[in-house]
């Protein structure tokens, strides 16, 4: 089962907490692997968040059995460098000093640090010492927060 068909098994039950699903990482071995669940809401994640959130995924992996071998399973919170990886993050986002890794070099380059300025559907676009980079969803390797410093 792929990253994708898990989540979308693992959606709806994270969902109906009140959560949610904000990222998923497998990585699978033959010593054994992990499945982290990365959950949100717009007051934040605590333990008790990610103990209600366990349980219930835990139960539910356990009847569908879609991860083959052992792993142990992880929920956590996204953290402040938290990855960007639906439109609707972009969106939430918006103003904020973001670092995107591209697949392939937009502009002659793959790297970008800038404060992310607007979103849609197909592109982000992010402002890079005054200048603004239209950069395609479907090319973005990985994007995430830059935390503010005080």
């Amino acid at each position: 089962m792929t990253g994708d068909e898990l989540a979308k098994l693992l959606e709806p039950t994270v969902e109906r907490l009140g959560y949610e699903l904000a990222d998923l990482e497998v990585r699978l071995g033959s010593k054994g692997g992990m499945v982290r669940v990365f959950i949100d809401k717009p007051e934040g994640i605590d333990l008790d968040d990610c103990e209600k959130v366990s349980l219930a995924v835990s139960a539910l992996l356990d009847v569908e059995d879609p991860v083959p071998g052992n792993y142990n399973l992880e929920v956590s919170s996204p953290g402040l460098d938290r990855k960007l990886t639906k439109v609707e993050h972009f969106q939430r986002f918006e103003g904020q000093i973001v670092k995107v890794q591209m697949r392939f070099p937009i502009e002659g380059r793959r790297r970008f640090r800038g404060t992310l300025v607007s979103s849609d559907d197909e592109n982000i676009v992010v402002e890079v010492d005054g200048e603004s980079h239209s950069l395609p969803l479907k090319t973005i390797d990985t994007a995430r927060l830059v935390p503010e410093v005080a």
